[in-house]
């Protein structure tokens, strides 16, 4: 019955039907579709929910709401509720409405808010989601994901990283300071003539962070609906290694970073380095450039290209059409104010990354050196560079664990790589026996760390002698606060 389904919505009711199971159900509820597709589909429950506290407040909502009964096993095939019958049979409406060939996460959606008096629909409508208003804003997008196949592939691939999917899956920190250049790079990409928007600015003033940023704005549903459903894919550097003179060869490994020319247009492509356009050892334009330059023109992508003052004089002498179809925005320095907004918030990732925790003097001594002593590149690369070594050697210190210690934490990587393994090929029974391995392991490494009792006291603060010894090291000199 799912032959009409993409791929994804497939995916919401395997994790519709785990769901259920989990819960001790009989059968799969309204609710328990609604959790698989939140599950499944960040992009478009973060488009209309806003927000992960909402997704997570959801599930919370959901578990006090149902008698929790001994678990079903995944092996059991379990039943549509009547009233996920209707929310299926709605969807398929939904989708011969919006005139889509195959019914996607979006139609099962619009099912869910049609049968009204479901938990499932409470739950939306209590977030402030109406039916008229969704069905209207997703009948307003020409490329909705459902229109597509089933296969609804991304072109991750070794040449380019899916910044929007990223920004989805929480992987980009917050962007703090950049709210000028983040609306200037939107303004361009909205623009109708010269919208392909080049950052110039020093290495580590913060480049890479309002492309990243503007990711965020995507997977928050806070960029504007041109904007909406585009994914941000930015470039590694080999993909024009060797193309100086192979055409046919550069048309290849673009059309393979970007996807076919049918979807070309989703996308925004980011170039970090726009030198890697230029011949090596030469002032010429390579045919990666010429290829880029005839996308352009026919309006196939859009690009938004980075730069440093320096290269950009050495830019427009190789490829002089830059100016024609770039508009240029000036990324300067953050001030040391900003900068200590900026590790404020995120030290965050460094502390849960490294297993530290950095001091308030840490991060503005970080901030001071830096612009003092470590002038070769710009506030806040360089201080986020600082801390972030520092919680590495403070780290690396206090990491001589017990071998029993390393093993058990051995041990639960692995399992959890087989959870994983397990969930994405549908094997719910091998999930749920994993989930129940890992646990005993984690019981395990709470009472080793208990009878040995690692990193107590202040071990694990990053205090401000300790980026002090750093900037001695780095600046070959000794640090004079």
């Amino acid at each position: 019955m799912f032959e009409r389904y993409t791929e994804k919505a497939r995916r919401v009711i395997f994790f519709a039907r785990y769901e259920a199971s989990q819960f001790g159900s009989p059968y799969i509820e309204t609710e328990h579709l609604l959790l698989g597709l939140l599950r499944e589909d960040k992009a478009l429950t973060n488009r209309f929910l806003r927000s992960n506290a909402s997704v997570e407040s959801i599930r919370k909502q959901v578990e006090a709401h149902t008698t929790v009964r001994e678990k079903v096993s995944t092996s059991v095939d379990l039943p549509l509720s009547n009233e996920c019958k209707r929310v299926l049979a709605y969807a398929a409406e939904e989708a011969e409405r919006l005139g889509h060939k195959h019914i996607g996460t979006e139609h099962l959606l619009l099912g869910l808010m049609r049968e009204e008096k479901s938990f499932a629909a409470e739950i939306l409508k209590e977030r402030g989601l109406q039916l008229a208003t969704v069905r209207e804003e997703l009948a307003s997008v020409p490329n909705e994901l459902a229109a597509r196949g089933p296969s609804e592939s991304r072109p991750v691939n070794q040449f380019s990283r899916d910044l929007t999917q990223e920004a989805m899956d929480g992987k980009i920190e917050s962007v703090v300071g950049r709210e000028v250049e983040l609306d200037g790079v939107i303004e361009i990409l909205c623009s109708r003539g010269k919208r392909n928007p080049l950052l110039i600015g020093e290495s580590g003033v913060g480049k890479t962070a309002i492309v990243e940023g503007l990711a965020l704005r995507i997977a928050d549903g806070k960029a504007p609906a041109m904007l909406s459903e585009k994914r941000i894919l930015a470039f590694d550097s080999q993909v024009f290694a060797g193309l100086s003179h192979n055409r046919q060869r550069a048309e290849e490994k673009l059309k393979s970073a970007m996807g076919s020319k049918e979807n070309s247009s989703e996308f925004i492509v980011f170039i970090d380095d726009l030198r890697a356009l230029v011949a090596t050892g030469k002032s010429a334009q390579t045919e990666a450039a010429r290829v880029l330059k005839s996308a352009l023109v026919l309006g196939e992508i859009q690009c938004i290209g980075a730069s440093s003052p320096s290269d950009y004089a050495t830019l427009t002498q190789a490829i002089p059409w830059l100016d024609e179809y770039f508009r240029n925005i000036h990324v300067s320095p953050l001030n040391e104010e900003n900068t200590l907004s900026v590790l404020q918030a995120n030290k965050h990732r460094l502390e849960k990354f490294h297993g530290v925790t950095y001091s308030d003097d840490a991060l503005k001594c970080a901030v001071q050196s830096s612009s003092s002593y470590l002038p070769d590149r710009s506030l806040p690369g360089k201080a986020i560079e600082l801390l972030d070594a520092a919680g590495a050697r403070l780290k690396l210190r206090q990491d001589a664990s017990p071998a029993e210690i390393a093993d058990v934490l051995k041990r639960i990587r692995f399992i959890t790589n087989k959870a994983e393994a397990a969930i994405q090929n549908h094997e719910f029974e091998k999930a749920r026996f994993y989930s129940d391995e890992e646990r005993k392991e984690r019981n395990n490494l709470m009472a080793l760390r208990e009878k040995y009792k690692p990193n107590e006291s202040d071990a694990g603060l990053v205090s401000r002698e300790a980026v002090e010894d750093l900037v001695s090291r780095w600046a070959k000199y000794p640090f004079q606060s």
